[in-house]
């Protein structure tokens, strides 16, 4: 990785951004999941636009912690650097292991509770990226299932509420 030592936002998204990538989620995978979600309410939403609203959402400092945490998390349980039972808990995605779905959560709630109902769904049926990412045979992603899947919940919410506000201003 680059020298990131000045501590910033904009420092902060570009790793973001390349922890993204090393795990092999791209910016468009997230996107096509926020259109999915959100596709039937605005039959005219492109996949520019989810893309815009993702990159949005990881512009936001909280965002980029969380995903910075759990992306190391998942690394340091593939390395298998975690103390036990804290690696054999994430290595295997647990099921009473919540802590991912906290994270995610507190991604989720920057953009209302619409957020919640969009997570919870794309959390239980594993959309595009997300089935991939859940499948343990391609490395551990604990942390990141949970947190693309928030991002892309977080994104649906705030395309929800910039349509209504557009609504309202008319």
């Amino acid at each position: 990785m680059k020298d990131y030592s000045s501590l910033n936002s904009m420092t902060c998204y570009e790793v973001t951004l390349e922890l993204l990538q090393q795990r092999g989620v791209q910016i468009d995978d997230i996107a096509e999941i926020v259109l999915f979600l959100q596709k039937d309410y605005f039959p005219y939403l492109t996949l520019d636009d989810c893309r815009e609203s993702v990159q949005a959402v990881l512009r936001k400092r909280e965002v980029q912690n969380a995903l910075m945490t759990g992306i190391q998390l998942d690394m340091l349980a593939e390395k298998k650097q975690l103390f036990s039972p804290l690696q054999e808990i994430i290595e295997k995605d647990e099921s009473l292991y919540g802590i991912d779905e906290v994270m995610a959560l507190a991604i989720v709630n920057l953009y209302g509770s619409i957020g919640f109902t969009n997570y919870g769904y794309v959390d239980k049926i594993k959309h595009g990226k997300l089935k991939q990412l859940n499948d343990k045979r391609f490395g551990v992603h604990t942390f990141l299932d949970d947190l693309a899947g928030a991002i892309a919940a977080a994104a649906s919410s705030r395309i929800a509420h910039r349509q209504k506000q557009e609504e309202e201003s008319c």
